[in-house]
């Protein structure tokens, strides 16, 4: 038989192997390839600093699950952050951006619980897992999809609500409270939480007073209020309309307890509210003040290693974007290893396979299962008060 007869075998084991090695590299370019995390959040305007504090707590997570290998085989993860301005449009817009372009295995909402609503239904089409680490909207993780694609790690509404009625109750004695409350989805969101925890306990509000995001002054709301006979304020709106309530109470000489959402926490609110702004205590999840558990130390020593403005305690604020961020970067890591893929709905089933994790705010048992995406429970929660600009823990 010819030589030449043996030339098609040839050439089709020589083909076979290349085509094995084209597989093996390709294969091999793809397990390296990075991992995408993505981030819509303000990142300017007067929550940039809370936005910012998010992007820490994201990025010393990100260090620490890199320097131990990445995930899936040796993938990297990488931060890529959009700015939602605070404009649910805009959110929206950045959250495609990253789905579609970026091609992100996890989307971390921001701020501000009208983008997060806008943005989830959108997660939830996409089959792409949210985590939210900082709007605390209810109807975020409890948004009648299934599945459901949404997963948080930060103070939840009709949870803070009970709780901020209860410490008022023990530190204010609270028999008459008045709600001024920023007129959106959060603030609404609030209205129902707050009555639903009054109504349990036999206290009805004496008024309810609404502001927009941009007004600069409340004196008409918060008149109504002081006539109505409020006791106690129940406040719910971001750094700059917060700042307003306390200097329109400036303006009245009105001196009254004011317990807060956490909205006061995400930006330059001594700045803007003046003196008064120690009077308002707010809600948080964690507090980088006091003795820190080997997590806390080594999530300190991580972040004055990386950002050199940061001394001490003092300068991680607002501490709960930092924290929540890094509790819910390291659970969504879990929840991607435990898939064994970034593929969206295999990821999403990943987050109820997480047993236990010791996080920087506490030690996580099943942090999720179906019907419960709310990592952080209600005695995660801490209250604190700005003293000299810091935000400290109030004795409880």
């Amino acid at each position: 038989m010819s030589h030449l007869a043996f030339l098609p075998a040839r050439r089709t084991v020589l083909a076979a192997s290349l085509a094995l090695a084209s597989a093996a590299f390709s294969g091999h370019a793809l397990a390296a390839d990075p991992i995408k995390i993505g981030l819509v959040t303000a990142l300017s305007g007067q929550s940039a600093l809370a936005g910012e504090a998010i992007t820490r707590g994201l990025t010393i997570a990100i260090d620490e699950i890199n320097a131990k290998g990445g995930l899936l085989g040796g993938r990297k993860l990488e931060l890529v952050r959009r700015d939602d301005e605070a404009n649910p449009a805009k959110g929206v817009v950045a959250a495609r951006e990253l789905i579609f372009r970026e091609k992100v295995a996890v989307v971390f909402g921001g701020l501000d619980t009208p983008v997060s609503m806008a943005i989830v239904p959108l997660m939830n089409q996409e089959k792409v897992p949210f985590m939210g680490p900082w709007a605390a909207g209810t109807g975020i993780t409890k948004n009648g999809a299934e599945p459901n694609f949404a997963f948080r790690v930060s103070a939840v509404d009709e949870i803070v609500d009970i709780g901020m009625l209860d410490y008022a109750q023990k530190n204010f004695k609270t028999a008459k409270p008045g709600l001024i409350l920023v007129n959106n989805p959060w603030g609404e969101s609030n209205e129902r939480g707050l009555k639903a925890a009054m109504q349990a306990k036999g206290v009805t509000p004496v008024g309810v007073e609404k502001f927009e995001a941009n007004d600069v002054d409340m004196v008409p709301q918060l008149t109504r209020l002081k006539a109505a006979g409020a006791d106690t304020l129940f406040m719910v709106g971001n750094v700059g309309p917060s700042a307003q309530v306390v200097k329109s109470l400036d303006r009245m000489g009105w001196k009254v307890p004011i317990v807060s959402h956490w909205g006061p926490a995400g930006g330059r609110f001594t700045e803007l509210a003046g003196p008064n702004a120690k009077d308002v205590h707010f809600v948080q999840t964690y507090s980088f003040f006091g003795k820190q558990s080997p997590v806390g130390e080594r999530v300190i020593a991580a972040l004055k290693a990386k950002y050199p403005a940061i001394k001490g305690p003092e300068d991680i604020t607002p501490a709960v974007g930092v924290a929540n961020a890094y509790d819910g970067m390291h659970l969504a890591a879990l929840a991607i290893a435990a898939a064994g893929s970034t593929q969206g709905d295999a990821v999403r089933q990943g987050f109820y396979k997480i047993g236990k994790y010791e996080g920087l705010i506490k030690t996580y048992e099943q942090p999720f299962k179906a019907g419960v995406h709310d990592a952080v429970g209600p005695s995660d929660y801490v209250w604190a008060q700005f003293i000299d600009n810091r935000i400290v823990p109030v004795s409880y």
